[in-house]
């Protein structure tokens, strides 16, 4: 059986027959109908262009069915060819009977009295000797024409074909058997011109001088049995035998189909090759070749898929003439003048038709093939893969079918295609799908993991290494699962490598210390990261590096909070400022190492000295301990030095009650001393002395600080009256100091003393002897002060009466502001002090009060008024006298204040004079006859 029969037959076209228009009674069109004696035809420019060989005339058919002609020769046309990208007709034909063919160009876009202009007339003859014409050619470029002749010649022009004057004709092939095909074919500069006859087929190269050939076959093929493919097929010649078709390209034979059966029309039409051959054969009814059997005088018309190889449509005609392309369908042109249209099928609808007979007969290929072929969308391409792997699959060809499905990625629900082979059994083709998801950038975390599992399965380390080794511009994925993943499985240096790589720090130090346990590795890592980086994970980590690798990790803690630089930078250390850590953050590091805390916090306090609070405090207690539980006294002793150093360095005056606190825990007793004094605690100095019963050193406190705090003197008193013992000595030291300062009235010092049984009377013989003396003294400059003030107050009393009941005479002189002697008019006050009118009312500030005596009066006024507003300070008064040490001078100073005063209410005045009026003048009088006794 012939070959082209085995192959899947389709019905891709649909055929009709080519009606004349409708007529205005809508009555129904009859078949169109082609002049008689059309003998050649061509296609192109909108038209189909015939040629008769009774009357020499050329038609043209236009979409329109509008036929219109000119005379184009006197008796026939042999051969046309229409130029598809000009508006270029070459034909062949006869003017007078005989051999005499002749070639004429016509331009169709110029007009020639209503004709197209014939460009260029020449003759068709190689040489001397009269030949008929059997084949014709022309180059778009208009720039070749080749013409080939019964004789086996072949006449080519070269130049520009429609003048006569830029072209040359010569014969570029002689032979023995008629030339029945020629084409030319165009690949970038190169043009070759393919030459077939009857036994042999040539290609030459036209791009060359003189033209090479080669022979490309030895046998040939009939009359219009040649074509060109389109770039779909590379440009290859065709060659149509009665056995087989062949395909060359300028240089070789390329492949062949066994197509039988006598050839008679070739073309090439969108990448469909259509063959014209004889129907030799009775052949049973079918779709394409409706009910009756047909004849063996039939022409059956194929048109093949060389690509997918299949049959896009077959059909039987009577008598074909020739088969035109144009306005994108195939006009097959028939004996009778008949026209018929194969009208191709649009994409969806062949792809539906044929995916149904394919599917069913599961020939997956072919219908992948020629869904590509005819472009269909990647949605239907991946609706075949699917049902093409689902039939693998069904069938047990697991690696088949997953290859299908490979193809869907994209496109189809991954999920669809991992639940059928989750079965162990085929982990391997899993892993080939999940492997090309990852490629193309389609997985998602679940798929990631799904992989790695896969790996781990298989134990293919190979893969895996390859898998999380890939740079990542080729494979992404989740980083994080995968990590996990192969922490999970046991693939620690894997998940190591995969967690450096993409910089999870967290996850390589939690794998490095928690799975690995490689300590130094883990902190050579955190030295290289970032500053921020740095510093979280030591926080983290830093517990368990000091617990494995104490000094080093004190030692990138020490950098770390000085001036931190990554260790793998590849700046200069210049360019980079470094960083520093809060030190105080990582002191809980430290919590079982306080060898290395001491180193730590020593360290920062002498590079660093603005260090924070907490590191001398956690330094402070660290040195405490290590003081109180030493026992060698040399080291004890330096230990000491070194406390009380950092207490007196000047660290601890904001936390006080911390440091004391610290001290006094430890019982470090200098230290509670120190802090004690720098507190001005000097109660709690002497108490803590009182408490060791150091005599001594409680004399030397008071010494000390009596003069800031007295009360000092008095606890001493108090302390030492009640101790049993005998104190007498130191008794005598305090009392004698109290006496000197005057620090408590005498009875309290009696009633304080009498609480001791050994303090005889001897003790404080001599103090209450002086104290008595001192007191007598007093009382003899008090009575004699007082006797003072009473004769005082009598004369002022007497000046007083003797200016309200006797005249007042002025015998004053000069004024007492400028020094002039006195004139009228003149201003006289009761003080003795006289003025010019004219100097007073320069002077004054007031037309009442003396110039002179208003300072001091003022003063004195002053002085009064504060009296007055501290009458009512009750809460001043009891402090005063409280924390005093004479309260009797504090009562006194109030008395006369007049805090203690009886209220006095005046309800009856003299007649026309106020309160306030009487009260100006009293003290107005009081105040001139005080200066004047002074």
């Amino acid at each position: 059986m012939a070959a082209y029969l085995q192959w899947r037959r389709f019905v891709f076209f649909d055929r009709e027959t080519v009606r004349e228009p409708s007529g205005p009674d809508g009555a129904g069109a009859k078949p169109f109908a082609l002049p008689p004696g059309i003998a050649v035809c061509d296609s192109g420019r909108g038209s189909l262009v015939f040629g008769d060989n009774m009357e020499g005339q050329i038609w043209f058919l236009p979409r329109s069915l509008q036929l219109s002609s000119f005379q184009a020769y006197k008796l026939r046309v042999t051969h046309l060819y229409q130029l598809k990208q000009h508006s270029i007709l070459v034909s062949i034909g006869e003017d007078e009977e005989g051999i005499n063919p002749l070639v004429k160009v016509w331009n169709l876009e110029k007009r020639d009295g209503g004709n197209p202009l014939c460009t260029r007339i020449f003759p068709a003859i190689p040489g001397n000797k009269p030949t008929v014409v059997s084949c014709l050619t022309v180059h778009e470029n208009l720039n070749f024409m080749a013409i080939g002749f019964a004789d086996g010649s072949v006449v080519l022009t070269k130049g520009d074909i429609t003048r006569d004057r830029h072209s040359k004709t010569q014969i570029l092939h002689e032979g023995s058997y008629p030339v029945t095909g020629l084409a030319f074919r165009q690949s970038g500069k190169t043009t070759h011109l393919f030459v077939v006859t009857t036994e042999n087929i040539q290609s030459y190269m036209l791009s060359v001088k003189d033209y090479p050939h080669l022979e490309l076959d030895t046998h040939g093929c009939g009359l219009r049995c040649s074509s060109l493919s389109d770039p779909s097929q590379d440009l290859q010649f065709i060659v149509a035998g009665n056995e087989c078709v062949y395909l060359y390209q300028p240089d070789e034979r390329g492949p062949c189909f066994a197509f039988e059966g006598q050839k008679l029309i070739v073309h090439w039409y969108r990448g469909y090759l259509i063959i014209v051959s004889k129907d030799r054969k009775t052949s049973p009814k079918s779709e394409f070749a409706g009910n009756e059997a047909q004849n063996s005088d039939k022409q059956v018309l194929n048109i093949y898929d060389l690509c997918n190889k299949f049959i896009a449509y077959s059909s039987i005609f009577d008598d074909i003439v020739d088969v035109l392309a144009e306005w994108g369908s195939l006009y097959v042109l028939t004996r009778d003048g008949k026209i018929h249209v194969l009208q191709e099928k649009d994409t969806q609808t062949k792809l539906e038709a044929c995916k149904f007979m394919l599917f069913r007969k599961n020939l997956f290929e072919m219908a992948i093939n020629l869904a590509k072929s005819h472009h269909l969308d990647s949605d239907g391409l991946s609706e075949i893969f699917r049902q093409y792997g689902d039939h693998l699959y069904n069938k047990g060809n697991h690696d088949g079918a997953i290859q299908q499905y490979i193809r869907t990625i994209g496109k189809l629900e991954p999920s669809y295609v991992i639940r059928k082979f989750l079965d162990a059994q085929r982990i391997h083709n899993l892993t080939a799908y999940l492997q090309m998801l990852h490629l193309q950038s389609l997985a998602n975390a679940d798929h990631t993991t799904l992989l790695l599992n896969c790996y781990t399965k298989l134990k293919d380390s190979s893969k895996l290494e390859e898998f999380i080794k890939t740079s990542e511009t080729e494979v992404h994925f989740d980083v994080e699962t995968a990590i996990k993943v192969l922490r999970q499985a046991g693939y620690y240096s894997h998940a190591v490598y995969l967690a450096e790589k993409h910089e999870h720090h967290e996850w390589y130090l939690k794998i490095q210390l928690e799975d690995i346990k490689n300590y130094q590795e883990a902190l050579h890592y955190i030295g290289k990261l970032p500053f921020e980086q740095a510093e979280s994970n030591m926080k983290r980590y830093g517990k368990i590096l000091m617990h494995h690798v104490p000094n080093e990790t004190t030692e990138l803690l020490k950098i770390l909070c000085t001036d931190y630089r990554p260790s793998g930078s590849n700046e200069g250390s210049g360019m980079l400022e470094g960083k520093k850590a809060n030190s105080e953050e990582f002191i809980p590091i430290f919590a079982n190492n306080s060898r290395e805390l001491k180193a730590f916090l020593e360290h920062m306090t002498e590079v660093q000295a603005d260090s924070p609070q907490g590191v001398y405090d956690t330094l402070l207690e660290l040195r405490l301990q290590n003081w109180a539980h030493e026992q060698d006294e040399q080291i004890k002793e330096k230990l000491h030095n070194e406390a009380l150093t950092l207490l007196k360095s000047g660290r601890f005056r904001t936390v006080f009650d911390k440091a004391l606190v610290l001290c006094q825990m430890h019982n470090f007793k200098d230290g509670v001393l120190y802090l004690y004094e720098q507190g001005k605690l000097f109660q709690q100095i002497m108490h803590y002395h009182m408490q060791n019963e150091q005599y001594k050193k409680v004399i030397e406190v008071c010494e000390l600080y009596g003069d800031q705090e007295a009360c000092l003197w008095e606890q001493a008193l108090g302390y030492f009256a009640r101790k049993e013992e005998n104190c007498k000595e130191y008794i005598a030291a305090v009392l004698k100091h109290i006496e000197n300062k005057n620090l408590m009235p005498p009875l309290l010092v009696v009633q304080t003393l009498a609480h001791n049984s050994t303090a005889t009377l001897s003790v404080i013989k001599d103090y209450l002897v002086n104290k008595l003396q001192k007191q007598s003294r007093q009382i003899e400059q008090d009575e004699q002060r007082i006797q003072k003030y009473r004769e005082e107050t009598t004369r002022i009393r007497l000046e007083i009466e003797e200016l309200k009941a006797s005249p007042k005479i002025f015998q004053k002189t000069k004024c007492s502001i400028c020094t002039s002697a006195l004139e009228l008019p003149s201003v006289h006050f009761l003080c003795g002090h006289s003025f010019h009118q004219h100097c007073f009312e320069s002077y004054s500030e007031s037309d009442s009060e003396c110039p002179t005596c208003m300072p001091e009066n003022r003063k004195v006024m002053d002085m009064i008024r504060a009296q007055e507003q501290k009458r009512d300070l009750h809460d001043q008064f009891q402090h005063q006298l409280k924390c005093s040490n004479d309260g009797f001078s504090v009562v006194a100073d109030y008395f006369g204040r007049g805090v203690f005063n009886k209220l006095t209410l005046i309800t009856d005045l003299p007649p026309g004079k106020t309160a306030t009026t009487i009260e100006a003048g009293l003290q107005r009088e009081l105040l001139i006859h005080t200066k004047r006794s002074t």
